[in-house]
């Protein structure tokens, strides 16, 4: 079983990505495309555990009316330089105010696990042995001046 970083903790990690766009996974414990989700929500929900994933090119807000019944939602970063999948962070967890396991999966580096984490992820699916390594990346930087998911108020109000 793989391991990710969820909750700034290195733990075993009970999903799997199922990238398949056409057929059903035959049981729980996928993340599958929301395109997939879409298109058989019945038929999946009745397999247990599933998860969703929105690709770089689709909008949180298509899962306005599933937020409630998902423990996680994922965000697929297609390339470290796509920064969309932030956006996204902040717009699941601030504007549809979803509390589940927000992950981040696909092509993102260690450098950005900070600046996620304050968009709203808790869970990062990052491609590196060493993630026990990785988790310094949280303490990058002791103060920020933008508000964010972890720091409602910018720096000059908290001044």
């Amino acid at each position: 079983m793989p391991n990710i970083i969820k909750n700034k903790q290195v733990c075993d990690d009970s999903w799997q990505v199922w990238r398949d766009t056409e057929t059903l996974p035959s049981s729980g414990g996928y993340i599958v495309p929301l395109t997939l989700w879409k298109a058989h929500k019945e038929e999946l929900k009745s397999l247990g555990s599933i998860a969703v994933f929105l690709a770089s090119d689709e909008s949180p807000k298509a899962l306005a009316d599933d937020i409630a019944e998902l423990d996680l939602i994922a965000v697929d970063f297609p390339k470290f330089a796509d920064g969309r999948g932030f956006s996204y962070g902040r717009e699941l967890r601030e504007q549809l105010g979803y509390t589940g396991e927000l992950r981040a999966i696909g092509d993102f580096i260690r450098d950005q696990l900070y600046f996620l984490n304050r968009c709203g992820f808790n869970s990062f699916a990052l491609e590196t042995s060493d993630l026990e390594e990785s988790l310094a990346s949280f303490n990058d930087f002791t103060e920020s001046y933008q508000a964010g998911i972890d720091q409602r108020l910018p720096l000059f109000r908290r001044r």
